[in-house]
């Protein structure tokens, strides 16, 4: 199954497209013909010209656009943000006695060493967030178990749950306190085309001049910019990759999640995981009694759920984190002997942990949102003068809460290729540069996508002999410590598969 999801996610070569006839003239937003590969001559010198324009002023745009800033062979360039949200030049403050907001991110340590490295991590720690060094994981048919400890491989933290907003401020918090020459236009992308560099004046205002061509983008306020390197970090509907012509392969799951916040009696430092014969359901810690639940169910009981009244609602989540749907595991139910008992030498300190109930939830503390969810991967992550990271280049099952960390993981990269392409003195937008980065992520994003879709189809199957099979593999990981460690550290951001080593 994995061989056939690579074997669909392979990219083709294919020739890059006129930008899908979207060329804009500097007076009118209408769009025009198609120019295929052939630069547009344009002697415009009233246009203003940047090293990278990043198309997207999220999460993983904003965390780009830092890291560039904090490197010093990348602090100097001229970075352009575009972006509609009128939230980047606002500058609403946060306030800590303001109810969790349900749309959380799940941080693993590579991404919080990604934050701290860009100067990003101090921000955020003024706001409420919480580490949790705990995970505790099992099914409905209460066979088996598995419990995580950031113990069992020497870490402090096995992850943090942080708000987006929170995530967002402080990336926005690190770029206004840095020197990196940058402009938000507030606006969004309407056409980009390719033109020759060297009938455009004024290029003293990019770091160097680059070698054939530039990409003008064309915005919906009727601003004009040049760029060396165009960044598409504008979500899984992204213009940037829909211009550049970039196809994608993937697939619509029959589910919706359904989030919110949520408060219970005691706090956790705990993360919680139930696979449901519909779904999993997962309870992530969020401080102050909080947590954040990820329920994952078919479209229409997520929007039954929804509708519910709030002590109906209440009752059916502490049911499917209980002992509704199925038995809890016992520890002793498949004992720690037999074929696995030869392994226990080495077992780690969690192996012996009991299962745990998790906290009883008491009240809904915001409201219910539901999203579909979907596989989708970027057959190519470049094209001329464009590149892609984040949701517009894959988006993923949020099952283990890995998507916005590969996305901070190809911010980190690319960042790190282009600082490499300074060094040397190469075009930063050039082709040959670009596809070190391709190289790297593709790789880890397709191996990250294929555990995660697998584990949505094993559990889509309520089938006997399969339970028994899958529950055996809860207690293997359990007791098996090389192979347990190697999941703990993947899942962590470190990019070595997990098997055993």
């Amino acid at each position: 199954m994995n061989r056939a999801i690579v074997r669909r996610i392979t990219p083709s070569i294919r020739t890059w497209r006129s930008t899908l006839k979207t060329f804009c003239s500097d007076t009118s937003e209408k769009l025009h013909g198609s120019h295929g590969d052939k630069a547009v001559t344009d002697s415009t010198d009233n246009v203003p010209q940047y090293d990278v324009a990043i198309v997207g002023g999220g999460m993983v745009g904003m965390a780009l656009a830092c890291s560039l800033a904090s490197m010093p062979l990348t602090k100097h360039l001229n970075v352009a943000i575009i972006d509609s949200n009128p939230a980047l030049l606002a500058r609403d403050s946060i306030k800590k006695e303001d109810a969790p907001d349900p749309r959380v991110s799940t941080v693993t340590p590579a991404t919080i060493s990604f934050f701290k490295g860009m100067g990003a991590w101090q921000y955020v720690q003024l706001h409420r967030h919480a580490f949790f060094d705990r995970m505790q994981v099992w099914d409905y048919t209460g066979l088996a178990y598995t419990r995580y400890s950031a113990r069992d491989v020497g870490k402090a933290v096995l992850g943090c749950v942080v708000e987006n907003k929170v995530l967002q401020r402080s990336l926005l918090s690190c770029m206004e306190d840095s020197d990196v020459k940058k402009k938000i236009y507030p606006s969004r992308l309407n056409s980009m085309t390719l033109h020759k560099s060297s009938l455009i004046s004024g290029t003293d205002s990019i770091s160097s001049k680059p070698s054939g061509s530039l990409a003008k983008l064309n915005l919906s306020n009727g601003d004009c910019l040049y760029a060396k390197l165009v960044v598409g970090a504008d979500g899984s509907k992204s213009h940037v990759r829909n211009l550049a012509g970039i196809s994608t392969t993937g697939w619509k799951y029959p589910q919706n999640a359904i989030i919110c916040t949520v408060e219970h009696t005691e706090d956790s430092r705990c993360a919680w995981q139930r696979f449901l014969r519909t779904g999993p359901i997962a309870l992530l810690p969020m401080g102050d009694n909080y947590s954040n639940i990820v329920w994952t169910m078919d479209p229409q009981q997520a929007a039954d759920r929804r509708s519910m009244n709030e002590t109906d609602f209440l009752k059916a989540v502490n049911d499917a984190l209980d002992d509704g749907h199925g038995p809890h595991p016992q520890s002793e139910r498949m004992g720690g002997g037999g074929i696995l008992a030869w392994l226990r030498s080495d077992e780690t300190s969690s192996a012996s942990e009991p299962f745990e109930v998790p906290p009883r939830i008491t009240k809904l503390a915001s409201d219910r949102m539901v999203f579909p969810l979907s596989l989708m991967h970027a057959n190519n992550y470049v094209s001329k003068r464009v590149v892609l990271i984040g949701d517009a280049a894959h988006t993923v099952h949020p099952l283990a809460g890995q998507g916005v960390n590969l996305g901070f993981g190809d911010a980190n990269s690319l960042s790190k290729v282009i600082a490499e392409g300074v060094a040397v003195g190469s075009d930063i937008g050039e082709m040959t540069l670009l596809k070190r980065y391709e190289s790297e992520r593709k790789a880890a994003n397709i191996a990250m996508m294929a555990i995660l879709d697998g584990f949505q189809k094993a559990y889509s199957i309520d089938f006997g002999p399969l339970n028994v099979l899958r529950a055996a593999a809860f207690h293997g990981v359990n007791y098996i410590s090389p192979l347990k460690k190697n999941i703990i550290s993947y899942a962590s951001g470190e990019q070595r598969l997990p098997i055993f080593t």
